[in-house]
């Protein structure tokens, strides 16, 4: 595979992460699409288990998401910048503590956007666990599913 295949497969899935956030964008498909764009310029055995254990992680992460009760879910200034400080904390949950990360870096970037609104401990934690009951749940599924099917993208380009 080349270079430009590699960047632009990578440029795809990059893409499909910030989709996640974006309202209307299917994200997950995005990343699901380059992992196959992926593995079909790379015909070794190991981007072929890439892409049917992304295939999985994405049907699980669906089938969770239907399973969590639906909420009503609004969309105007103050969610966009809630999901922005959500999506970031988790990358870097992601990312300083690998896997694991992602599920506290999401809840504390939510935390903080609503610290630095509200200014106070109390209602911020209540505004976290109003905003995890109305979608953030769901949201939080998704990015998962999406940073690992990424994490399992990336360690197979570096390790061949």
């Amino acid at each position: 595979m080349g270079a430009w295949d590699l960047l632009l497969a990578g440029l795809v899935i990059l893409l499909g992460l910030c989709g996640v956030l974006l309202p209307g964008v299917p994200g997950s498909w995005l990343v699901w699409a380059g992992v196959l764009w992926w593995a079909l310029k790379d015909p070794r055995p190991l981007a072929w288990a890439v892409l049917v254990g992304s295939t999985v992680v994405l049907l699980l992460s669906r089938a969770v998401r239907w399973a969590l009760p639906t909420r009503r879910k609004r969309r105007d200034e103050a969610m966009r910048r809630l999901t922005a400080y959500a999506g970031a904390g988790a990358v870097l949950g992601f990312v300083l503590v690998p896997v694991l990360g992602a599920v506290p870096g999401f809840m504390g970037g939510i935390y903080l956007a609503e610290r630095l609104r509200l200014g106070r401990h109390g209602e911020a934690m209540a505004s976290l666990r109003t905003a995890m009951r109305q979608g953030g749940a769901d949201l939080l599924t998704e990015l998962f599913a999406c940073l690992l099917i990424t994490g399992a993208w990336l360690g197979a380009v570096l390790a061949g």
